[in-house]
């Protein structure tokens, strides 16, 4: 039985119990479950099998293990002992080497797309395709179903996924064909539910270097930077987008009337292509036009409408405010802040969302995994994206892309990421050190965006040198709409305390600017003190990974005890939408696990309220081993990844064969 000390997390003592005992319930109490499900048949006809007095896990509860204790030799007990002080030392950093499962470690013979939208005849590889067309042969060797209900067909009335899906047999009819629910499908006809994606148009202009940025090489002019090419400072950091880089279109200028010019004998380039419709294409440059250089003598003509959107540009004063003060804000989290995690989030409470950190040299080169971090759920009524960069003209460049091509409130810039890899290349924590950076990125960024343009940060790099003071005042003056402020340096990462005192101070140097306040928020008292300190807002970033009920909490200003069922609920809800996002298929059940396992590592920190001896729970009191009310509970409260496991097969059937997992963070778990 561990005792609460300093940083442990005051537990009542009936639930305390050893690391021993905690594990050896657990797997008695899951030996028990898996003999009840197998022997059901057996208790059915010999109902003498059930005199048993009290099932095993349950015995082993109420004698307090002191049978496990008694069992194993005097030798493994002192083998134990010499293990308590490797235990105690906390892992820390990254499992940056964890094992990557891919697609095929899950399906050797993948069915043709083709072949799934019942189109088998217009395959473009033909006989040479190297996916089965066979759906028999596919059916044979697919594993089985995970359930009788498939939640993109009960929602939509169609299952895209056909065959492949892992609910098929649910919507499928004689022949394997694909069931539609005709009347379910009208019902969504033309609601997209999800925005920002990346067309295929675009992404191939993107990679061959035929988009235009006439904003961002206007403003990048005045720094003295070439429009079109890359330079050398950015050629020396590895940021540049080359001698080859995006094609050579120019402002107008000269032009009296307003309108986009070619010279004459040539055609126009592909990014002001126009349809046989006389429409432009959807990725259109929407506020000025790429044109190619006109001498001076050379015959005008004109190409497509203009507007007094494409000539005559927004003043500061006169884009759009961001009023989210006094909102509560979901801060945007690698790898966990996904759009299933967000939707529970937004469920629950939250009234800003922002999309996970997007790398800009990622998303300008139009990589579909990127772009993927800028989906936006039609539930996300205030929504930001958030990236980072450590250059002026690949940040300005992103903003103008993004500001033509996806819908969003406010843009974010990361400069409090404090990971190495970001770090090292001058973006995240590194540019408050780099002011000069910093402000050409800021101003060149709000040249660009019709939409406010917010910047997170944190205390500085140093922890006991602090920045933010300095810095904020200039945030102001270059015409960023809000700044948020984590409390805490580059240097201390999570191991202290959040400073809300100075960032009280701070809160009030950048008035009347709106200053959010962020850092170890995990209920509804914590909250209170946070707007206590002067801030506008808060942003929730861990508190609402261990409980994402906390916006509910702050808003009804109460305590709740939650049960395990209703977390599982919860669970579910995560599971349905991880289905509808990434897919039935195998794939899709898989990615929505890993993502399931990287937030249960989060989840397993939460202390059930009715559990402590007195409330709140803090954020870096570290849980000791307990026992929870219900073996499902006590399951949940588990920091073992096979626990996890367990807890995903639930949702989404077995893991494939040679399945492993490792969450990303060192300290979020042990085998």
């Amino acid at each position: 039985m561990e005792a609460a000390g300093a940083g442990v997390a005051p537990i009542r003592a009936q639930y305390l119990t050893s690391k021993d005992q905690f594990h050896a319930y657990l797997k008695a109490e899951r030996e028990s479950r898996n003999q009840e499900n197998n022997q059901d048949d057996v208790r059915e006809e010999d109902p003498s099998s059930n005199d048993q007095t009290e099932p095993p896990a349950k015995q082993m509860k109420l004698d307090g293990g002191d049978q496990v204790r008694k069992q194993g030799s005097q030798e493994e007990v002192v083998k134990e002992e010499e293990k308590k002080p490797q235990e105690r030392k906390r892992a820390r950093g990254q499992n940056k080497s964890r094992p990557c499962m891919k697609p095929n470690h899950y399906e050797k013979d993948r069915l043709c797309q083709s072949v799934i939208q019942e189109c088998a005849e217009k395959c473009y590889f033909g006989s040479q395709c190297r996916f089965l067309h066979d759906v028999g042969e596919y059916m044979a060797a697919k594993p089985s179903d995970l359930g009788d209900s498939c939640v993109l067909f009960k929602t939509f009335g169609k299952c895209i996924y056909g065959v492949t899906c892992r609910f098929a047999r649910a919507h499928l009819g004689e022949d394997y064909r694909n069931i539609i629910n005709e009347d379910l499908v009208k019902q969504w006809e033309g609601k997209p539910l999800v925005r920002n994606s990346l067309s295929k148009e675009l992404q191939q202009r993107l990679r061959k270097k035929k988009v235009c940025f006439d904003k961002s090489s206007e403003y990048l002019r005045h720094l003295g930077k070439p429009s079109s090419t890359g330079n050398a400072g950015n050629k020396a950091a590895g940021n540049s987008m080359g001698e080859k880089g995006m094609t050579n279109c120019t402002a107008s200028k000269g032009n009296a009337e307003g309108v986009d010019v070619l010279p004459p004998g040539e055609e126009a380039p592909e990014c002001l292509a126009v349809s046989e419709k006389g429409e432009a294409p959807e990725s259109m440059v929407l506020q000025s036009s790429c044109l190619a250089d006109a001498s001076k003598d050379s015959t005008l003509k004109t190409i497509g409408p203009v507007t007094d959107e494409d000539v005559i540009k927004l003043r500061l004063c006169e884009k759009k405010r961001l009023a989210i003060q006094g909102k509560l804000y979901l801060a945007p989290l690698t790898t966990c802040g996904n759009l299933p995690f967000r939707r529970i989030c937004k469920r629950f409470g939250a009234d800003v969302t922002c999309g996970e950190m997007a790398v800009c040299t990622n998303l300008l080169q139009g990589q579909s995994s990127e772009w993927a971090l800028l989906k936006r759920h039609y539930t996300e009524d205030l929504f930001g994206v958030q990236l980072e960069g450590a250059f002026p003209d690949t940040m300005t460049r992103c903003a103008e892309l993004l500001n033509q091509t996806i819908e969003m409130d406010f843009v974010d810039i990361n400069v409090g990421c404090p990971i190495d890899l970001v770090y090292k290349k001058g973006g995240g924590c590194a540019l408050m050190n780099r002011s000069n950076k910093f402000e050409q990125i800021v101003r060149g960024m709000n040249s660009v965006l019709d939409v406010p343009l917010t910047v997170k940060i944190r205390t500085g790099v140093q922890e006991k040198v602090n920045l933010a003071h300095k810095v904020i005042p200039n945030i102001r003056r270059w015409g960023a709409s809000m700044v948020t402020l984590h409390g805490r340096s580059r240097e201390q990462r999570y191991t202290k305390v959040a400073d809300w005192e100075y960032i009280a101070e701070c809160a009030k140097l950048a008035s009347p600017m709106p200053l959010f306040g962020n850092g170890d928020i995990l209920s509804y008292e914590d909250a209170n003190r946070a707007m206590q300190t002067g801030v506008s807002g808060i942003m929730i970033a861990r508190g609402a990974l261990i409980k994402p009920w906390i916006f509910t909490e702050v808003k009804e200003q109460r305590h709740w005890d939650i049960s395990s069922n209703e977390r599982l609920d919860i669970l579910k809800d995560f599971t349905n939408y991880g289905l509808e996002h990434w897919g039935s298929d195998t794939q899709g059940v898989e990615k929505t696990r890993k993502f399931m396992l990287e937030w249960l590592s989060f989840l397993c920190r939460y202390i059930p309220a009715g559990l402590l001896e007195y409330l709140p729970q803090k954020i870096n009191e570290r849980p000791p081993y307990y026992m929870g009310r219900d073996y499902l509970e006590t399951l949940m409260a588990s920091q073992n990844v096979d626990d996890w496991i367990k807890i995903s097969e639930m949702l989404l059937g077995p893991v494939p064969t040679n399945f492993t997992f490792l969450p990303k963070h060192k300290a979020n778990s042990y085998r």
